[in-house]
């Protein structure tokens, strides 16, 4: 099983790009994780749009199209989806064939406050709806306190996480077996 990893973040030490990249060694059996590249998406602009969709998120387009199902990693901005998430998942929205229409996504996200996410899974959630993918339930990972989490190497020490990120990953395989 083919999955394309997404971290809503383009900060460099990124807690959702470690925590993109332990689920990368936390997959089960069968199961590839590969991480994309969203930081050279344009800002949406129909205009731009009409006249031919930009490199970057034909690309990105494709990738998503390829890959077997979607793993979203977002930090939470002003208790919801960062910019430039946001603005990744309206290219990908618009015509032609839009890539998430039918993809099984799994969301789960870090951050350094209490709540770990909830919010912004939640909205992510709702996009998604509008988007027609069939997003895992449950478990639900919100990594709250995040920086303690993680070692200077960037590496998830948590294993509590480790724990819930690895059962979203088998959910995500069962969930993508029973939509196809």
């Amino acid at each position: 099983m083919k999955v394309l990893g997404i971290s809503g973040s383009l900060r460099k030490g990124s807690y959702n790009s470690m925590a993109l990249r332990a689920a990368q060694k936390l997959a089960p059996a069968g199961m590839e994780i590969s991480m994309a590249d969203i930081s050279q998406i344009p800002m949406y602009n129909d205009d731009v749009r009409a006249a031919g969709e930009p490199a970057a998120v034909t690309a990105l387009k494709a990738q998503v199209r390829a890959a077997d199902a979607v793993l979203i990693v977002t930090p939470e901005y002003n208790f919801s989806i960062p910019g430039v998430l946001k603005n990744t998942l309206d290219w990908l929205s618009r015509p032609p064939e839009p890539p998430f229409d039918g993809k099984t996504v799994a969301i789960m996200g870090a951050s350094p406050g209490p709540v770990g996410t909830a919010r912004v899974q939640y909205h992510m959630r709702q996009v998604m709806v509008f988007m027609n993918a069939f997003v895992v339930n449950k478990p639900e990972v919100f990594i709250s306190n995040c920086a303690s989490k993680f070692n200077e190497q960037g590496e998830l020490t948590d294993e509590t996480t480790a724990k819930f990120i690895g059962e979203l990953l088998v959910s995500l395989q069962k969930l993508k077996t029973r939509v196809g």
